[in-house]
């Protein structure tokens, strides 16, 4: 299994929920986790956990990416693990949805882990080696009602990470994507355990989980695809 000792993972959207149970496992696996979201105050409580480097960003802002990696870079000197969490959403009718909601969706789904890719894919390749996993849902596999413009981005986010394996694996550079069904966290404005349902959801920790697993598994094995069922917790 690949060792995560010493290894730099930036996780973006860590402040809480997935992002937070992805920083801390890592870092109980010997990584040096570079946290980043826009909530200064959550993203300090985590780091003085973890020991690592907080970075309040913006995403969706190119320069505010390009800084992540930079400053990445500065303080360990080095990249090997990106881990594109980040990510927002909102349910409704096409027609009740603004185009502003639309933007605010695409901005952080899709733009985020573009921008993201952009300013770290050529460090990871120059050095040979390298692991980029990708957040998405099971939606990016299926559509539902209310879910025109969520299940659109996150469609697109998947196409993103897909064609870029396929464009990096020749440098030695790996991209997972992992398709969490329904998980009791923060997401669209829900607090954790808030409804009968929610408690047969998915844990945070499970996805955490996961993304553990693709990252230690061996470096001859490809992992394109791994899926979280939310009745069963398994994958």
């Amino acid at each position: 299994m690949t060792d995560l000792t010493d290894k730099v993972a930036i996780v973006t959207g860590a402040s809480r929920g997935i992002g937070k149970a992805i920083a801390l496992l890592l870092a109980m696996q010997g990584a040096k986790v570079v946290a980043v979201a826009r909530t200064a105050e959550e993203l300090e409580e985590l780091t003085l956990k973890t020991q690592g480097l907080a970075i309040p960003a913006d995403v969706a802002d190119e320069a505010d990416a390009e800084f992540i990696v930079a400053e990445t870079l500065s303080r360990f000197g080095r990249l090997d693990i990106l881990v594109c969490n980040a990510g927002v959403g909102s349910f409704n009718l096409l027609e009740n949805f603004e185009a502003a909601e639309w933007d605010r969706i695409f901005d952080v789904n899709v733009k985020g882990t573009f921008l993201l890719c952009k300013a770290m894919v050529p460090h990871l390749k120059a050095q040979g080696h390298g692991h980029i996993v990708g957040i998405a849902s099971d939606v990016s596999k299926r559509t539902f009602e209310h879910g025109t413009v969520y299940g659109a981005s996150k469609y697109a986010q998947d196409a993103l990470l897909g064609s870029l394996r396929k464009e990096v694996r020749p440098y030695g550079v790996k991209v997972s994507t992992i398709y969490p069904g329904m998980v009791d966290t923060y997401f669209n404005e829900s607090k954790p355990g808030s409804t009968e349902a929610e408690k047969t959801h998915l844990k945070p920790s499970d996805v955490a989980q996961a993304v553990r697993y693709v990252l230690e598994a061996p470096a001859h094995v490809v992992v394109d695809e791994l899926m979280l069922h939310p009745l069963t917790q398994e994958w």
